[in-house]
């Protein structure tokens, strides 16, 4: 589907451009674009590796199964219904660490064994393996509204396109993260509770 959508914006591009006589332009247009493009993949291959690296050091010191442990309490809250040794807790966690981070190339693995381990749960308590058990819509509302301390990939945009100071979004970043997690977590709880009546 996405080739038909690029193909087809390419195309009116360049039939726009025969018309209105600046196919020139378009041309020109595209190969800035590329070179455009190369660099950014370049500066954000740089903060992947530095940032990735970073959680191979926390990960290797023992940092991250601290802070799996720390977060027992709010998992047992956010997701009663999992059983406190399922390895599932460990891959929330650990998805939730990646992602306060800003790390969400290094949160997406964890996410999608994270939903492996909730599915088998959640046919092993009975439920349909084609429906989304209670945990998986929980754990996939508050994946989406993810807090982020760090925003590494606006911070590299910002310092790609010449920021004065790219690291000046961390501060609104945390809040409108924090707002979002919040809202998350609220209305998961709301909709347990209605549940349970």
């Amino acid at each position: 589907m996405l080739n038909y959508l690029w193909g087809g914006m390419i195309l009116i591009a360049v039939v726009y451009g025969t018309i209105t006589g600046t196919v020139k332009e378009v041309g020109n247009a595209a190969i800035d674009s590329s070179k455009e493009a190369v660099e950014l993949c370049i500066t954000m291959f740089g903060v992947m590796a530095l940032w990735t690296g970073v959680m191979q050091i926390a990960q290797a010191s023992g940092l991250t199964k601290k802070f799996i442990r720390l977060m027992r309490p709010v998992l047992r809250f956010l997701f009663p219904e999992l059983p406190e040794d399922s390895v599932a807790n460990d891959y929330i966690a650990s998805n939730m660490l990646a992602n306060i981070l800003g790390l969400g190339w290094a949160a997406t693995p964890f996410g999608l064994k994270a939903m492996v381990e909730l599915q088998k749960i959640n046919v092993a308590q009975g439920g349909k393996k084609e429906e989304a058990s209670r945990a998986m819509c929980t754990f996939l509302i508050l994946n989406i509204s993810s807090l982020q301390l760090i925003p590494v990939n606006i911070i590299a945009y910002r310092s790609q396109y010449g920021a004065v100071n790219p690291a000046d979004i961390v501060g609104p970043a945390i809040i409108a993260t924090s707002v979002s997690t919040l809202a998350a977590v609220i209305f998961v709880k709301v909709t347990e509770r209605k549940e349970r009546r």
